[in-house]
C-alpha cells in the first residue's frame, strides 16, 4: 500500500518532489519505496536510479548532503582540480555521492572508513578532507594536515558529564580547527546548507517538469 500512495504521487503533474522520511517501519522496505519515486521528482537524489546517474555522470538530483558539502568547499575558493581529497565514510547519501562529486571535478580521491588501516597516513595527504563517519569527535588534530580544508558532515547526540546532551560532529572541532585552514562547525554548518540544497534541487525538479 505504500508503495502504491508513492507511485501515485510521483505520477501526479501537480507534485514537483517526493521524499520518504527515514527511518521507516521495520516493516516497510525503505529501499522499494525509494525506488518507487521517478528520478525527477526524487529531491532527497538517494534513490539507486540517482545514484546510478551520477556515477555514470549524469545526474539529475544529487544527495542533498553531498552537495551542502561540494556548496561548502567551493566557498573556500581551494582548487579541487588535481587536490588530494580523502572521504571517511561510504554511505550511500554522503561519503559515495561526495567522492564521485569530488572526482568529477578532477580530485583525487580516497575513500576511507573507520576501521581503514593507518587513517590518519591517509588523512594528512589531504588538501580536502570530508568527515562522514557518524562517530563523534573521530577526526582528530593528528588526522589533518596543516591548513587542510575540514568539511564535518556528521550529526552525533552525545550526553556530557553534567547530563546534558549536545551535537556534535565527527571532527574534535577544538583541536582540528587551530589546524584546519577552513573547518565547517556542528551544528550550523553542512547541516543548514543540506536544507537549502533540497530547495534547489525541488525548484530544479519544477524547471525540470514545465
Amino acid at each position: 500500500e505504500a508503495i502504491h500512495i508513492v507511485e501515485k504521487l510521483s505520477a501526479d503533474p501537480a507534485i514537483t518532489g517526493v521524499m520518504i522520511h527515514q527511518p521507516v517501519p521495520e516493516h516497510i522496505d525503505g529501499a522499494s519505496l525509494l525506488s518507487a519515486i521517478h528520478p525527477a521528482k526524487d529531491v532527497e537524489g538517494v534513490s539507486a536510479a540517482n545514484l546510478g546517474y551520477l556515477l555514470c555522470g549524469r545526474p539529475v538530483n544529487v544527495p542533498c548532503t553531498a552537495l551542502a558539502a561540494m556548496e561548502c568547499i567551493a566557498w573556500t575558493k581551494v582548487t579541487v582540480r588535481g587536490a588530494e581529497a580523502v572521504v571517511v565514510g561510504a554511505s550511500e547519501i554522503v561519503g559515495k555521492p561526495a567522492a564521485l562529486l569530488l572526482s568529477d571535478m578532477r580530485a583525487t580521491v580516497t575513500i576511507c572508513r573507520s576501521a581503514t588501516a593507518n587513517l590518519a597516513e591517509h588523512t594528512r595527504r589531504a588538501a580536502i578532507l570530508v568527515a562522514a563517519v557518524g562517530k563523534p569527535g573521530f577526526i582528530t588534530a593528528d588526522h589533518v594536515a596543516e591548513g587542510a580544508v575540514v568539511i564535518d558532515v556528521g550529526i552525533n547526540r552525545v550526553t556530557l558529564p553534567d547530563g546534558t546532551k549536545r551535537t556534535v560532529g565527527d571532527v574534535d572541532f577544538e583541536a582540528v580547527s587551530r589546524k584546519a585552514g577552513f573547518i565547517t562547525p556542528v551544528p550550523g554548518g553542512v547541516g543548514p546548507l543540506t536544507v537549502a540544497m533540497l530547495l534547489r534541487n525541488t525548484v530544479d525538479a519544477a524547471a525540470r517538469l514545465t
